[in-house]
């Protein structure tokens, strides 16, 4: 797959299921089993026959709730209603209420019906063959205007990191899927913070276990393996970097430097990485400012090209005035300037104009550069948190190695403390770099991608009670 297409969310076409009204019940049957179309609904539709049904049983106390619709089951044919409310056969009663609510929304005139919704486009051949044994037909429709198709982030390799933009928000449809950047910049922050090649070692286990469903009851997590494996081996990148096993216990060289021996050269490594990745997510913001509203307004927003030539300008300026370089600073300060100044003139152009107008863009212009201040020092905790995760490790093998020294109580006693306290940084340090990591992720760099939300793609998917063909393994459509 080409590496645009593996950042852009998965392309949907809009789509009409056009069949005679006499297949409509077979045509819906089939959609709901292939899970790949999003149906438009009728918004005010009248409870139906089923529904109404469900609503019996659930007040003579039947078990009728949310799940329902997780558990709902599709018949090949017309059930008798009755017969399912006498037996409180809730999931195909469940399963022909929801059939009942998207034949609602069915357009019908003389003997044919039309339903309109999404479909990814990679999928419309399949789903118009399933429906061609009903008689019916998927065809292509153009985008309505003024409405975004709904965003399917793409499924595969990159599902264990969508959890992590999902939790976010949705990313509008024209914007880039950043599930790969920002999985891997996730990794990596929580490797800085964590480095240790022994504790590493213990998280890609872990991700092993997962991956071969051990233990069971988290068999619901299997498919986030290839997260953790990542971060233990970001991990692991680190910790030799830091010369670290399990605490700098000797075992290793130092290839870079010791977090303890070299706290300033750390946080100093730490805020140009964060300023990097800033960069990289003021570009990434400016293409979705221009996807989502073209060059007129992305030239002037703070997270588009404005953005875009403001912090690199400043950080340019900023590393000739370090390094006592007179072009790059004239340079970088020329360019931080111009776009201070686009994004001032977008602000101005937000407000109701006059003096009520300037102070508000002098307020917000303001913000604008104390955020982008503090947001860059931000990274700093990257050095703090593992200059901790550091400090608790030659904590504990400094303890280790005063009690083994001390017969064989003394080593026994040595044992319990290595491992106590292994399991106990350990533990503690995985939770407090996740959850920094995410932070970062979150309030530093998504904050620049997202400008507005988009709508996620929800298929409808209801399994068969008796599959038509047994011998066809039917895939539905990941939501995202």
């Amino acid at each position: 797959m080409p590496w645009s297409e593996a950042v852009t969310p998965v392309r949907m076409r809009r789509v009409a299921v056009i069949v005679p009204q006499a297949a409509l019940r077979a045509a819906l049957v089939r959609i709901a089993e292939e899970g790949c179309v999003e149906l438009d609904r009728a918004e005010e539709a009248a409870p139906g026959a089923a529904t109404v049904r469900l609503q019996r049983l659930r007040g003579r106390g039947a078990t009728v709730g949310p799940e329902c619709a997780r558990t709902a089951l599709l018949a090949a044919a017309a059930p008798d209603l009755d017969l399912l409310e006498r037996e409180e056969e809730v999931a195909l009663l469940a399963g022909e209420a929801q059939l009942e609510e998207r034949a609602e929304g069915a357009v019908r005139q003389g003997e044919v019906a039309a339903l309109a919704g999404w479909c990814p486009a990679a999928e419309v051949p399949r789903v118009a063959g399933r429906l061609a044994a009903t008689g019916g037909a998927l065809l292509p429709l153009p985008s309505p205007r003024g409405t975004d198709p709904p965003t399917l982030l793409r499924p595969g390799r990159a599902a264990s990191f969508t959890p992590l933009v999902t939790t976010y928000g949705t990313p509008a449809y024209a914007d880039v899927d950043p599930s790969w950047p920002a999985g891997l910049t996730y990794v990596a922050m929580f490797g800085i913070m964590f480095g240790d090649v022994g504790h590493g070692a213990l998280l890609v286990l872990g991700a092993v276990a997962l991956r071969l469903g051990w233990p069971r009851r988290l068999a619901g997590l299997g498919r986030l393996w290839p997260f953790l494996a990542g971060a233990g081996v970001a991990s692991m990148v680190a910790g030799a970097a830091y010369g670290e096993f399990f605490g700098p216990t000797g075992l290793l060289p130092v290839l870079w430097l010791s977090p303890l021996e070299s706290p300033a050269r750390l946080l100093a490594a730490a805020v140009v990485f964060g300023a990097g990745l800033l960069a990289l997510a003021h570009a990434a913001g400016a293409v979705n400012r221009v996807r989502e509203g073209g060059w007129g307004s992305a030239l002037y927003a703070a997270s588009g090209c404005a953005g875009l030539m403001f912090y690199p300008g400043l950080a340019l300026a900023g590393t000739g005035v370090v390094l006592h370089r007179q072009a790059p600073a004239v340079a970088g300060a020329a360019l931080a300037v111009t776009g201070l100044a686009l994004v001032a003139s977008g602000l101005f152009r937000a407000t109701a104009g006059g003096g009520a107008g300037l102070a508000e863009t002098a307020v917000r212009l303001f913000d604008v550069v104390v955020r982008t201040g503090t947001n860059t020092l931000s990274f700093a905790r990257l050095a703090a948190f593992g200059l901790t995760h550091a400090a608790l490790a030659d904590l504990v093998w400094r303890g280790t190695t005063g009690l083994a020294g001390r017969g064989a109580a003394g080593v026994a006693g040595a044992t319990v403390l290595f491992v106590v306290g292994t399991t106990v940084s350990f533990g503690l340090e995985a939770l407090v770099a996740g959850v920094q990591a995410l932070r970062l992720e979150f309030y530093e760099l998504f904050s620049r991608l997202f400008d507005r939300e988009g709508r996620p793609f929800r298929p409808w998917h209801v399994p068969p009670a008796e599959p038509a063909d047994p011998a066809t393994k039917v895939i539905p459509c990941s939501p995202g």
